[in-house]
Order: structure tokens, then C-alpha cells, then sequence
């Protein structure tokens, strides 16, 4: 028996195979869980199609999370076909392209509210829509954070800011949740090589330190992000709400690297 069998879980921000959200879906759906997913517009639409008749979803349903009426309607939807929901994947994080651009300096003001907008209050939004439909579910919320909210990433910039709100707001709602019987949680996982991770300038550089001063030296997979998520969704993490757990073989506790060799480079 898998460790979700029975429950029903909310997929957001898959974009292509190589999307975290999709290394998460998989592995909730390995655990039996019955999965629904949402899509921001039709350039996207398809992909999500696809994906979700792999992974045996039924329920793919358009969700642009900047306006209110899309996301009341994904409630509407869920309800009308599934009436309960046991897990939302909250996946989903946007800048404009340019600013990434430079430093935190040249945030514009409306690149600023952009970022805070998609990637901050959209989990507040959604989560509140969808609360009707955990009731009595002991519900699971997790979120998908990045070290750039705890230290300075060189032009990760205004995203950086919003998952340090990000993770902020997990605090708060896993107060404001527990009232509810409910946790919430974030991974805060290592570079991967993601369609949104090659809006950041350097990109490469990035992955390629991350790899040599981790104590394991190796790069994170979605799979092990995956992994991660399907415990925090689990029975077997039911006292665990508010965290930011790390998943990026190490690489967040290191101070200096300690192999000679990486001090020459």
C-alpha cells in the first residue's frame, strides 16, 4: 500500500518533464495518490495535457493565479468532481526576465509587485480557496522555496526577496492551518535545471559550485525532491508544520569549502 493511497492531491507550476512539480507529482502518484492539476494558459496547456494522462489525472484545469476569479473557479471545479482535497502542491514562483537582470537595485516597481504577486500571495489565495475543501482532512501544504531567500545568490534579485517572504508567509499560515488540522510546509531544494532556473543569469556557474562545495558533491534530481514531499505529505510527518526543509545534499550548512583542491579552483 502506498503512503498516500486514498488521498487527493492539487499539482501547480508543472511547466515540462524537468519541473520540480512534476518530479513531485510522480512520486505522489507512485504512493497512490489521485492527482489534479492546473495550467497558467494555453501555451502550457498541452504539456500539463500530456503529463497528466501519464500520470493517470483526469482533472487539468486552467488557473492563471493573478486573478481571483481563476482561482475561485479551480475551487468550484475541485469541488464539483472531487467534493474533499488531502494535498496542494503550491509550485509556482515568477519574475519578468529582466529582472534577473543586473542587481537587486534595478528592481522595478513593477517587476517588484510581479514577483511578490505570482509567487508570494498566490499561496496565500489559493490556500484559502481550497481550505473549504480540506475540511477534516488533516490537509498537507507545501511550497517550494530556494537558499536565495537566506543568502545573497548574485542576480537571483527579486526573487530572492520574495521566497524570504515565501517562507515568511509558510510561518504564518501554519499557524493560522493548524486551527484547521492542517500543516504546511516548504523545500527548499538545490539548483536544479528547470525551465524557470535559465531566466537566472550564470545559471550553470551556479549549478556547478552548488555540486563542488556540497559535502556529497552531487546535483539534487526532482526525484529526490519528490521523495521529500511525498513524507511531508504522509501521516509519518503529521507533527511537522512551518518548516523549510532543505534538500540540497548539504550544500545550505557549509561555511567554507575544505578539499584543497576546491580552493585552488
Amino acid at each position: 500500500m502506498g503512503l498516500l493511497k486514498g488521498k487527493k492531491a492539487l499539482v501547480t507550476g508543472i511547466a515540462n518533464e524537468k519541473s520540480i512539480a512534476y518530479g513531485i507529482a510522480k512520486a505522489l502518484n507512485r504512493e497512490g495518490a489521485q492527482l489534479a492539476f492546473t495550467y497558467p494558459n494555453d501555451k502550457i496547456r498541452k504539456r500539463v495535457e500530456e503529463i497528466a494522462q501519464e500520470l493517470g489525472a483526469e482533472l487539468v484545469i486552467r488557473c492563471d493565479v493573478s486573478y481571483d476569479e481563476d482561482i475561485n473557479e479551480l475551487a468550484e471545479v475541485l469541488k464539483r468532481n472531487w467534493e474533499s482535497l488531502d494535498i496542494f502542491i503550491h509550485s509556482i514562483a515568477y519574475a519578468p526576465k529582466e529582472e534577473f537582470k543586473g542587481g537587486v537595485i534595478d528592481t522595478s516597481r513593477e517587476g517588484f509587485k510581479i514577483a511578490m504577486d505570482i509567487s508570494v500571495y498566490s499561496l496565500i489565495a489559493l490556500t484559502k480557496s481550497l481550505l473549504p475543501l480540506m475540511e477534516g482532512r488533516n490537509g498537507s501544504v507545501i511550497t517550494l522555496s530556494y537558499y536565495g531567500a537566506e543568502k545573497v545568490v548574485p542576480h537571483y534579485n527579486v526573487m530572492g526577496i520574495a521566497k524570504a517572504a515565501l517562507e515568511s508567509t509558510v510561518r504564518y499560515l501554519a499557524y493560522d492551518l493548524a486551527k484547521h488540522g492542517h500543516r504546511i510546509n516548504a523545500i527548499s531544494a538545490g539548483p536544479i535545471r528547470t525551465l524557470a532556473a535559465y531566466s537566472i543569469t550564470g545559471f550553470h556557474l551556479l549549478m556547478e559550485h552548488t555540486v563542488r562545495v556540497n559535502p556529497f558533491r552531487k546535483a539534487i534530481t526532482i526525484e529526490e525532491v519528490g521523495d521529500t514531499a511525498v513524507f511531508l505529505c504522509s501521516d509519518w510527518a503529521r507533527a511537522i508544520t512551518g518548516e523549510v526543509i532543505h534538500v540540497d545534499y548539504g550544500y545550505h550548512i557549509m561555511g567554507v569549502m575544505d578539499r584543497e583542491e576546491d580552493v585552488k579552483k
